[in-house]
């Protein structure tokens, strides 16, 4: 275990080099290859990156394939789904085909962690080709290892041999890229253990996070899929630091991130704060919910939903808290009704007014309800159903009219009512005869 004292960890004689003006960032290390924990801490490292080789000239036929991208899955319009970027690093232009391939299998070790299963109907996933011109990263296998990459990752970072930075203005770079990008997750060609988590928002780009993950190794799946917590569901880290003084008792006031409380289970459910919808229910990451203490780094003085969540130990799923914080983090990005016919025109009888609306992998169809009205009555006959043509509505008169559907996510795993109501959308037409 890294030591913690102060949440942040030295930056090591790489980072030095940077210089004391130059921009840095905080990020999440992930927890040792064979330890328990999700994480241990985090580190003020360079934006800009650490070791790196001068960058060399791509020959014509690199610089053809540098940049392309791909649209790796796609359901649906940009402006409804969210958008996942996936950017490799140590890729020579020969190597491309196995970055795709690495891309493809990550993306699948997300796609198998609930809530991620049931909602990738909600996610496109594009790639965005980043030529090297070197294969693999710098700081594998060892630090005194530097290779000339595309974006600059690297291991040890700050002296840590698992943290895999990288220079995050490049990776902007890329990432502009692609039509937009709300989470992007970056892949070393490396099947050494390591990642990061870069999980401030993009002010520029408007993702919500990094993710840096090794993609030969069986483990960093998971490193990405925790971080999301954090980027996309707001979670906060549900291990701590048992021994490291400054890390004993927390005194501080409530924490904002749900998942993280200084609430005993009693003095939550009284106080109808938190997690207290869910107090005393199965939780997929085994037992019940309660108020279980450590967390948030702390060994006292905070409590956390359950034993062990996937924002504590990898490999374990999230806990119910968890699922509910990662759904209202894809809603707002996602919408799950997509009008296909336009809505900036008035729709007549030879008109049909269609909608797309996304699948839910493993849930139970009843969950998503659809809706029509006209003029604010609900249409019943039409339920169910993503298209109504107009000659349908029986229209007698000559004004014009509003015809609308909703569409309505009504899972179980949300509890929350201000989380609920962002699990609908609507779309608006005007049609006459």
């Amino acid at each position: 275990m890294v030591c913690a004292s102060a949440a942040l960890v030295a930056a090591g004689p790489a980072d030095a080099a940077a210089g004391p003006a130059a921009p840095r960032v905080e990020v999440e290390i992930p927890g040792p290859e064979q330890g328990g924990d999700a994480g241990s801490g985090h580190a003020l490292v360079p934006a800009a990156g650490g070791p790196a080789k001068s960058a060399g000239r791509l020959t014509e036929a690199e610089r053809s394939a540098d940049g392309e991208v791909t649209k790796m899955i796609d359901n649906g319009s940009t402006a409804d789904r969210l958008d996942v970027v996936i950017v490799g690093d140590g890729y020579t232009a020969a190597e491309l085909p196995r970055f795709h391939a690495d891309a493809e299998q990550k993306w699948a070790e997300v796609a198998a962690v609930e809530p991620y299963t049931t909602y990738r109907g909600l996610f496109n996933v594009w790639t965005v080709d980043a030529v090297s011109r070197e294969s693999g990263v710098s700081g594998d296998p060892d630090p005194a290892t530097v290779r000339d990459t595309a974006l600059g990752s690297y291991f040890w970072c700050g002296d840590i041999e698992r943290l895999l930075c990288i220079d995050q203005p490049k990776v902007d770079a890329y990432v502009a890229k692609a039509p937009e990008a709300d989470l992007v997750i970056v892949l070393a060609n490396s099947a050494k253990y390591g990642g990061a988590g870069y999980n401030e928002p993009s002010a520029t780009l408007g993702y919500e996070g990094i993710s840096t993950a090794s993609a030969g190794h069986p483990k960093s799946g998971q490193v990405a899929i925790h971080e999301t917590g954090h980027s996309l569901g707001k979670l906060a880290d549900e291990y701590f630091y048992p021994g490291v003084p400054d890390y004993e008792k927390y005194t501080g006031p409530e924490p904002g991130e749900s998942n993280s409380s200084g609430l005993t289970a009693d003095r939550m459910a009284a106080q109808r704060a938190k997690w207290y919808r869910w107090l005393g229910e199965e939780s997929p990451d085994g037992g019940t919910v309660g108020a279980y203490e450590g967390g948030n780094y702390y060994v006292t003085g905070l409590y956390r939903p359950t034993d062990n969540s996937l924002m504590r130990v990898l490999g374990k799923p999230f806990n119910l808290p968890g699922v509910e914080a990662m759904i209202a983090g894809f809603y707002q990005h996602a919408r799950i009704a997509t009008a296909l016919t336009p809505t900036d025109r008035t729709l007549r009888l030879r008109n049909t007014a269609k909608v797309a609306v996304p699948k839910l992998s493993g849930a139970d169809g009843r969950q998503l309800v659809v809706r029509w009205y006209l003029d604010g009555r609900e249409l019943k006959r039409f339920e169910g159903r993503t298209e109504v043509s107009v000659a349908e509505l029986w229209l007698f008169d000559l004004r014009t009219h509003r015809l609308s559907v909703t569409a309505e996510d009504r899972t179980p795993a949300v509890r929350d009512p201000k989380t609920i109501r962002t699990l609908r959308s609507t779309v608006e037409w005007k049609v006459r005869l």
